[in-house]
């Protein structure tokens, strides 16, 4: 919304323009709570401006469909190109300073490490600020769940980052599983090369110097601290536990969306996970707590729904595992991307469903031999030509139609969704970080973190196993919470 030091003089000159034309202006606030006119421009507030969060920047600016007012990043080195692409933005190390200069913007992107991702989008809620945020939408399951409620309970327009959600590729896969084309699924795979970054390593212990630039407290945040480590930042914090959410964490949403959107799945009912060790010279295995593993399996089971009439065993692997290939896809064909690195299948009654990352290349396999691929016409000038398959253009448009509008509700990652998807993904990090926990028993010490962990998706709770729920809600640092 515009504030009045905002709407001066710009303001007067289109008035006085567009009254000497008989034409009036209808006020913002005639016209409903946080409704912007779809002449107007957003005014977008981007915080975490280095990495992922330049092309988020770039995307909702949308050459110049919004204005990119504010950038806020701990780190003013990674952020230089967004600095200069957008020179008349504000600049800013603490989002929390931002969030003070609230009447200058309508709507933030938070595109920072997870650990971050909830309590910056809570606070943005609390102004009234329409939300754009980097998947995995958050750290834990609670903090999932506080979002999704917040969104509503704010009236907010919010979308989370997992562009594929607006594909052409998962539009296809839905289209085809609702005609009924591979019949009741029962089992699904997912896989990933991930990591691509260290994990399943001991905690360093050397305290370099920090980067020059680099607010390092405001960077931690509310994690527990550890002093500065190149091992943590940039990038490499997503094999931390204390920061990240492993490889599941980072691609899970992408490549765990489609078959999650396409059988209407919702919390799952249990959970269990494997995981891979790094042996030392003596062949034992080395399990470092604070370290996400080096390559982990997990399976997930999901009730039966109105869209799929039978319970759902998602299979997930990562570290380079995959799925061995099905009989009825031929030998010499990939599977998933097309060099079978990261991908998706789906096996019905009636034939199998694949596809790669962001549902890119979906293709199918029927039970009698024919295989079947999409066919897109040559003149779609719809959004799935704009960058990132308009996941971000989608959502300024909506913002500026407001909450509950029908652009809203068209949007593929609303945290009513993408809540409820992230929750089920971070329980198969509740599994992986539950697999070595230990439990005192009647006869002594076992590993029963070692097996099927039973969830209560309503309640948020583990009901077999109790210290796997220290993993639902993460504790923050003193002088962070999230309410």
């Amino acid at each position: 919304m515009k504030t009045n030091h905002q709407s001066g003089r710009r303001t007067f000159i289109k008035k006085s323009a567009l009254t000497a034309l008989g034409i009036s202006i209808i006020p913002r606030h005639v016209m409903g709570k946080g409704f912007i006119a779809p002449s107007d421009k957003l005014n977008i507030a981007v915080i975490g401006g280095g990495g992922k969060g330049f092309s988020d920047a770039v995307n909702v600016y949308n050459k110049g469909a919004s204005n990119i007012v504010a950038i806020c990043d701990v780190d003013w080195n990674r952020s230089a190109k967004a600095f200069e692409t957008f020179s008349k933005a504000k600049k800013f190390k603490d989002y929390r300073k931002l969030l003070d200069d609230a009447n200058e913007f309508d709507a933030i992107t938070v595109s920072t490490p997870d650990h971050t991702h909830a309590v910056i989008t809570l606070a943005g809620m609390q102004l009234n600020k329409h939300v754009y945020v980097q998947k995995p939408l958050t750290h834990s399951i609670h903090e999932a769940r506080v979002l999704t409620e917040a969104a509503n309970r704010y009236q907010i327009v919010s979308q989370m980052g997992n562009q594929g959600a607006s594909g052409k590729g998962v539009q296809t896969m839905i289209n085809w599983f609702d005609s009924g084309m591979i019949g009741t699924v029962s089992e699904v795979h997912v896989w990933t090369n991930r990591p691509v970054w260290p994990q399943g390593i001991k905690t360093p212990t050397e305290k370099p110097t920090v980067l020059n630039g680099l607010d390092w407290d405001t960077w931690v945040g509310p994690a527990q601290w550890v002093d500065y480590h190149p091992l943590y930042h940039p990038f490499k914090w997503r094999g931390w536990w204390n920061f990240g959410t492993g490889a599941l964490g980072d691609m899970g949403c992408h490549l765990m969306d489609p078959p999650y959107r396409v059988l209407g799945l919702g919390y799952p009912l249990e959970v269990e996970s494997s995981v891979g060790s790094i042996f030392t010279q003596d062949w034992t295995p080395d399990y470092y707590p604070e370290s996400c593993p080096p390559s982990s399996r997990t399976q997930l089971k999901f009730a039966a729904t109105d869209k799929n009439p039978s319970e759902v065993k998602l299979n997930w692997t990562d570290g380079g595992l995959r799925p061995f290939h099905p009989e009825l896809i031929p030998a010499d064909h990939p599977i998933g991307d097309k060099d079978s690195s990261n991908g998706v299948i789906m096996i019905g009654d009636k034939g199998i469903m694949t596809c790669g990352t962001y549902g890119l290349n979906p293709k199918i396999y029927l039970n009698t031999g024919e295989l079947i691929t999409p066919t897109y016409s040559e003149d779609d000038n719809s959004s799935f030509n704009l960058p990132e398959n308009g996941h971000q253009a989608k959502w300024v448009e909506a913002c500026k139609d407001g909450y509950g509008s029908k652009k809203h509700k068209e949007l593929t990652s609303s945290f009513d969704f993408a809540g409820p998807l992230t929750e089920s993904i971070l329980m198969g990090n509740l599994a992986i970080r539950s697999y070595n926990l230990r439990e005192k028993t009647g006869n002594g010490f076992e590993y029963p973190g070692r097996k099927k962990l039973l969830w209560d998706g309503i309640n948020m709770k583990i009901t077999n196993f109790e210290p796997a729920n220290q993993f639902v809600k993460r504790t923050y640092r003193e002088g962070w919470k999230l309410e």
